[in-house]
């Protein structure tokens, strides 16, 4: 099996999770059913972790799936459908943002797809990048070029998928209203978006949202407690240890999942550590940027160092810490950073995420940080 193909199986033929088996139901069931149908847009919104992307790319497979009347559960995977899906090639199914294989996902554990499963189509090939270095933005050339196969295309079903949505410039946003006011036979467009309030107002009045956000908390604790078994990385995953995981993942199940998962994760207590060594001298920031640049890349030092803040930040407001298995209310009982200095620190966390797309060097953005993170 190829890495497309076993990307593609994971992304578009994936068991259905468990917390959307309603939801599931309830809109097969329109497509089954006679004189139903689904909507002529909808939106799968709200913050990652919580499937919506699973759910969106599983649905289209099974709609576009030749033997879904007898396969209510999911796509059959078997047909000449789903072998056009596997290979990235259906000819009923146009994604945006326009991007190539293989794909960037949030954890291939998680399946939510930070980004299509589907190639780029053939007629827009001279606009393709790469997903490493392509900005997850829709113009509205883009959108003017999903026209002919929503407009023109053949007999049967066709499906638009608008990842990013919150991404279209205003113009692809007025364009796209066009296509949402004037419904054509058979075709469905599905938006994804991870902040909707970004959204259009009138995109949104045009849609409907698909009802994603709300999780039965003891079915979202026996996923994730099933799904990391008794260890992660070698350690111990406990009722407490996956309570927190939810906590910092604001109850998204998937988020949780790839938390426990992340090595940097792991490394929270060692950069409190660091942190007390560079406030107290004990260690250089040159030092302490030499060491860290091999225990992980700049992108996930960013991502620790900003649950390390907010956490800090917490505390210093006289809350609870929510990383309960750290010292860190202990660290902070004699000394509180100064505001000023939180903030400095913040701006320089975003200011290292921005250098990145600039293909500046990681060894400059470390030195920064550890610099900052001393007079922390």
């Amino acid at each position: 099996m190829t890495d497309t193909t076993s990307m593609t199986d994971s992304i578009y033929f994936a068991p259905l999770l468990p917390w959307q088996q309603t939801l599931w139901t309830q809109l097969t069931s329109r497509v089954l059913l006679p004189q139903q149908s689904l909507p002529h847009a909808l939106l799968a919104a709200g913050m990652q972790g919580m499937g919506k992307r699973a759910f969106v790319w599983r649905l289209v497979a099974w709609l576009l799936c030749r033997e879904h009347h007898s396969h209510p559960l999911g796509a059959c995977g078997a047909c000449e459908s789903c072998q056009w899906l596997r290979s990235g090639t259906h000819p009923s199914l146009q994604v945006l943002p326009i991007i190539t294989m293989p794909v960037s996902v949030e954890s291939a554990n998680s399946r939510e797809a930070s980004s299509s499963p589907a190639k780029s189509s053939k007629s827009n090939k001279k606009s393709t990048k790469t997903a490493s270095n392509t900005a997850l933005t829709i113009k509205i050339d883009d959108i003017r070029a999903l026209h002919p196969f929503i407009y023109q295309g053949g007999r049967g079903m066709r499906i638009c998928v608008l990842d990013h949505a919150e991404q279209m410039t205003i113009a692809a946003a007025n364009a796209l209203l066009k296509t949402l006011e004037e419904p054509q036979a058979q075709v469905h467009l599905f938006l994804i978006s991870d902040t909707p309030a970004q959204l259009l107002p009138t995109i949104k009045s045009r849609v409907q949202q698909l009802a994603l956000q709300s999780i039965d908390p003891a079915i979202t604790l026996d996923y994730v407690t099933h799904a990391l078994g008794s260890t992660v990385n070698r350690e111990a995953v406990g009722p407490a240890a996956i309570e927190q995981l939810l906590q910092l993942a604001n109850g998204a199940p998937l988020a949780a999942i790839d938390l426990a998962r992340a090595n940097w994760y792991s490394k929270r207590a060692l950069w409190l550590t660091t942190w007390q060594a560079l406030r107290s001298g004990k260690r250089s920031s040159m030092a302490a940027s030499d060491y860290w640049q091999g225990q992980l890349n700049i992108v996930e030092f960013t991502k620790l160092s900003e649950l390390m803040l907010l956490d800090i930040r917490r505390v210093g407001l006289g809350l609870n810490a929510v990383q309960k298995d750290l010292n860190l209310s202990e660290a902070l009982m004699h000394y509180q950073p100064s505001d000023s200095a939180l903030e400095t620190l913040a701006n320089s966390l975003q200011q290292t995420k921005m250098a990145l797309q600039q293909n500046v060097q990681e060894k400059f953005g470390y030195d920064k940080l550890m610099q900052d993170l001393a007079l922390l």
